[in-house]
């Protein structure tokens, strides 16, 4: 089932489930169980038709960053090289006024793929934990 207030929400129903019923939500105890519960919060006052709280694990920030990562490992998947993916984010005419092999540009698009290789291995784990202090 999939449940779309302005995000799409996948939801697995157990066999038997009325999608249109009540529904339960289980929540694991353990490090993560807050953060848990703030999302299913969000989640519930979609369900209701309420305005929700924004996300508070990613500032706006890094979420440009992250979906800018998603996009360049997108592209170097399918056969962009470094440059044509900094055409594709900075315009053609930003990459043309420096030399390209020593241009911060290539290092910013290096970097993306770079870290968007490391979400892609399991480090996107990290982004959705909150910070807490020790």
């Amino acid at each position: 089932m999939v449940h779309s207030a302005g995000v799409a929400t996948q939801l697995l129903l157990l066999p038997g489930s009325d999608p249109h019923g009540h529904l339960a939500a289980l929540i694991s105890l353990d490090e993560e169980t807050l953060g848990r519960i703030e999302a299913l919060t969000r989640f519930w006052r979609s369900l209701q038709g309420r305005p929700t709280a924004s996300d508070t694990r990613m500032t706006p920030q890094q979420r440009r960053r992250f979906r800018l990562m998603m996009q360049a490992a997108d592209g170097r998947a399918n056969g962009a090289s470094y440059r044509d993916i900094a055409v594709a984010f900075y315009g053609h005419k930003r990459i043309a006024a420096d030399p390209w092999k020593t241009s911060a540009l290539r290092d910013a698009v290096i970097g993306l793929v770079e870290g968007a290789t490391a979400l892609i291995g399991g480090g996107y784990l990290q982004i959705l934990r909150h910070r807490r202090r020790p």
